[in-house]
């Protein structure tokens, strides 16, 4: 599905961009390879300032024909309700003058899809509530079913379960690799990472370090990975 070779990206911070070259910037990946392949459940883990969200963003930019992201920053509409901040995934689907008319007059079968969506992400809240009323985890949730509502073939995630308690983080990962063919999510729950993909690959300092694709991936090698970080 996608190959990366010797990648090298770097941070413009002033412009908040990410790039594979930029003068006077910080560089976050360092000559990194990878293979990633269709049908694969990929989780990227590592210490804060790996480069993990730098990585993701990059493949998901490769990839965003068939993917959906789930970024960290959510990207809500706080004055729009539930109901329109989910269906903004499915914008790139419609006529433009459906959209316009979608926004003043909600489709009943849209409704009864989204309904039926946050059910399944386990978020009983009005469609019609506002989602500055929503409490961090609901808002999370919300993010997360407008990128599931794109129904896109692959699904990418930047920590898309922080805000969640560990099981139903479980529950919900459960439920998004069950409906993608494909998923590469960053994320924090080491033990959720090896339990729960195929394949998990570890970053630090921009660096590859692990790819239990290559060899399997120890306990005591995480720790260690972590254990360096916060050290230095």
């Amino acid at each position: 599905m996608l190959t990366l070779n010797n990648l090298n990206l770097y941070y413009n911070k002033s412009a908040s961009s990410r790039s594979e070259h930029s003068e006077n910037a910080t560089q976050v990946i360092y000559d990194l390879s990878l293979t990633i392949s269709e049908g694969e459940k990929i989780a990227i883990i590592g210490p804060s300032g790996a480069g993990k969200s730098s990585l993701l963003l990059h493949l998901y930019k490769q990839l965003q024909t068939k993917a959906a992201l789930c970024s960290q920053n959510l990207g809500l509409v706080d004055n729009l309700s539930v109901y329109h901040n989910i269906f903004m995934g499915a914008l790139a689907r419609h006529h433009w003058l459906v959209n316009l008319i979608n926004l003043f007059k909600p489709f009943k079968q849209d409704l009864n899809n989204i309904n039926q969506l946050c059910r399944s992400l386990e978020l009983d809240v009005p469609l019609n509530k506002k989602v500055d009323k929503l409490s961090g985890g609901q808002r999370q949730r919300i993010a997360l079913a407008r990128s599931l509502y794109q129904q896109k073939e692959v699904f990418i995630g930047d920590e898309p379960f922080s805000a969640l308690d560990p099981l139903m983080a479980s529950r919900l990962l459960k439920y998004i690799i069950e409906m993608h063919g494909s998923v590469i999510i960053v994320i924090h729950d080491k033990e959720l990472a090896m339990s729960a993909f195929d394949r998990v690959i570890a970053l630090e300092n921009g660096q590859l370090v692990l790819d239990s694709k290559k060899a399997p991936i120890r306990k005591e090698q995480l720790a260690q990975l972590y254990q360096s970080s916060s050290v230095a």
